[in-house]
């Protein structure tokens, strides 16, 4: 009789490295791709919140003689109070409130001169009212005189909503980093915050929105010596958006 237990043979030493190695193989080659569906989910969401915003926006204009939010600076006032209630949130602001919440928005710069890095979302603080997202109403800025020596900065603020010329192209609401710019999901090495080309997600006047390259011309410093910012002036030639309503 033949025993067939002498003919069992299990798997050598380079079998075992052959299989690992083209396993750790395939684990290479998907990461990249799941990070980067991950990475578009989070724009997806991202872009799926503006459009919200900025339908509470047009509602809350509709209900206001078609004027738009008359609210000034986006980091200290926010829009967020006016229109929530539209997108049916009632009560106090929190970070709970998800639809103000870009998922990417795990970092921030804080509101000073240097644009210091803070290790947080801005829709998890109180001094942003729990919100990812501002409003484009700098026009109606006045307390930095060094800002506005030329005539007001570009925005929509207070204006008609039928008075937009280009709506396709005029910005509504945006991420916050569009302003500056910088991006919460193309975060560049060592965390430099300033960066032209940045992507942001806007929206726009006429319902729209997009994953959009910012403008920021480094060359521009005003008269206390503050770097420009991408929100201070429309972009060049070859950018798709523009913060002015003219």
């Amino acid at each position: 009789m033949i025993d067939h237990r002498k003919f069992v043979k299990g798997f050598t030493l380079m079998e075992l490295l052959v299989v690992i190695a083209s396993i750790a193989v395939l684990v290479a080659l998907l990461l990249p791709v799941l990070a980067g569906a991950r990475a578009k989910a989070k724009r997806t969401a991202c872009l799926n919140n503006l459009k919200q915003i900025n339908l509470g926006v047009q509602l809350y204009a509709v209900d206001n003689g078609d004027v738009l939010p008359n609210v000034g600076e986006p980091s200290y006032i926010s829009f967020k109070e006016l229109i929530k209630s539209n997108l049916g949130l009632h009560g106090s602001s929190s970070a709970q409130d998800k639809i103000f919440a870009c998922p990417a928005d795990v970092y921030s710069y804080e509101e000073s001169s240097t644009l210091a890095y803070a290790a947080h979302g801005r829709h998890e603080q109180s001094y942003s009212d729990y919100s990812s997202y501002a409003f484009n109403g700098l026009n109606l800025l006045t307390n930095y005189p060094a800002l506005t020596e030329n005539g007001p900065l570009p925005g929509i603020g207070g204006q008609k909503l039928g008075a937009i010329r280009n709506p396709a192209r005029t910005v509504l609401a945006v991420e916050e980093p569009a302003f500056f710019p910088y991006s919460w999901h193309q975060r560049k090495p060592g965390g430099q915050p300033l960066i032209n080309n940045a992507m942001d997600v806007l929206s726009f006047v006429d319902g729209h929105a997009s994953f959009t390259r910012m403008y920021w011309n480094n060359a521009i410093r005003y008269a206390n010596g503050e770097n420009s910012a991408a929100a201070y002036y429309d972009p060049a030639a070859g950018y798709n958006y523009q913060w002015s309503g003219k």
